[in-house]
């Protein structure tokens, strides 16, 4: 019988762990970086008044949109990544910066309270059995009211990660916990991802 890598329930499938991870930075096979700011992510953050509200960007890869909120004045901002290699690159480059805090471990393992939460390519990241625990824990970090946007991935894959998914099944996902304020395909994608992600805004109820 032979078995199907991108099933992650697969005996061949990759096990997403802190070591895959960080083996991803060490080797730099990391083909989802933009390499920049996710423009609707920028759009966002241009909008948004308050400039000391709690933020935090988990599974924040090499933390661009952490690097545009600084730039844009931001004061209190925290990501979170598993792999160790990527966090002492972090910290070396903000090194010095009181405005941003630099966590590494486990995203499931949190514990703190955010005003805004900031998706970007961590949701697709994880495996699909992962995504009721991560509905929960976000819910679970937010203060009262607390904001989680981004972009969700509006298609599927051949090869996983990273995993997608569908409107459907994120209105689902999302619906029971989040007052759900908007869900659409974005007009702003980079030319790779054009129609292919889903810019969401939600709100803790």
């Amino acid at each position: 019988m032979e078995h199907n890598k991108n099933d992650p329930n697969s005996p061949s499938a990759p096990l997403l762990d802190q070591q895959y991870w960080d083996t991803q930075y060490i080797h730099n096979t990391t083909g989802w970086d933009l390499k920049e700011v996710s423009p609707p992510i920028q759009s966002f953050i241009d909008q948004w008044p308050d400039k000391d509200v709690a933020v935090l960007i988990p599974g924040c890869g090499n933390a661009y949109e952490a690097a545009y909120l600084l730039e844009k004045g931001f004061t209190n901002i925290t990501v979170v990544d598993i792999a160790p290699t990527l966090i002492a690159q972090l910290q070396k480059r903000f090194a010095g910066n009181k405005n941003i805090t630099i966590l590494e471990g486990d995203f499931f393992e949190m514990n703190g309270t955010y005003d805004l939460i900031i998706e970007q390519t961590f949701f697709c990241a994880l495996p699909p059995v992962n995504r009721i625990a991560y509905v929960q824990k976000m819910q679970a970090l937010l203060n009262p009211k607390g904001w989680l946007v981004g972009l969700l991935f509006n298609r599927s894959f051949d090869q996983n990660p990273p995993f997608g998914g569908s409107e459907k099944e994120y209105r689902a996902l999302f619906g029971n916990l989040f007052h759900l304020l908007k869900m659409e395909i974005t007009e702003q994608s980079v030319l790779p991802r054009k129609n292919s992600e889903l810019w969401f805004e939600c709100c803790k109820k």
